[in-house]
């Protein structure tokens, strides 16, 4: 037989205190994942606006050489790094060791960094119309001009990335959805 406890007026089994706190981690968990839901796709709007923005005032650098050069020349210019690669990708032993060295030079230098899982779809939002994901492994959007404007989009998305480094999540990944 088991052994009821009470507790501010209410009986319970020691069992039972397993099961209701394994029901109420679930039905927190459902709950929160309309947020993540949402999360995400501010996330993909905001990671997609700030690209534009910075493509449209000259602020974008695409290419893994390319964005190593600018990490070495002036890393305090850079603001933000977008790695992109998929399961294609995912056995380039010289692309993965480039992504390493570049999340350890972000973290150092405390640049957010996402990860986007399709390198063709981030290759056509940063203007190569042929979707050639060769060039657009890792773009990197450096910081905009001294008194212009603060990009909202680009605020979202250091909150993003905060966000996601207080759960643990170093380098979230996004996946950008075909249009």
């Amino acid at each position: 037989m088991k052994k009821i406890h009470s507790r501010a007026g209410y009986k319970y089994r020691l069992s039972d205190v397993s099961s209701t706190a394994l029901f109420f981690a679930f039905i927190e968990r459902l709950l929160s994942a309309p947020c993540e839901a949402v999360k995400m796709t501010s996330a993909v709007r905001a990671l997609r606006e700030t690209l534009l923005t910075a493509q449209s005032e000259g602020r974008l650098t695409v290419g893994v050489y390319e964005s190593a050069k600018i990490m070495n020349d002036d890393p305090d210019s850079v603001c933000f790094c977008v790695l992109a690669a998929d399961e294609e990708y995912e056995c380039d032993i010289a692309l993965q060791i480039h992504f390493t060295l570049i999340q350890a030079f972000c973290f150092d230098n405390d640049i957010d960094i996402v990860r986007v899982t399709d390198p063709r779809r981030l290759a056509r939002i940063v203007g190569h119309e042929s979707g050639d994901a060769d060039d657009a492994h890792c773009v990197l959007i450096t910081n905009p001009a001294e008194g212009s404007w603060e990009d909202p989009a680009l605020e979202k998305l250091h909150l993003f990335c905060e966000e996601s480094r207080s759960v643990n999540e170093w380098v979230p990944e996004i996946s950008l959805p075909e249009r």
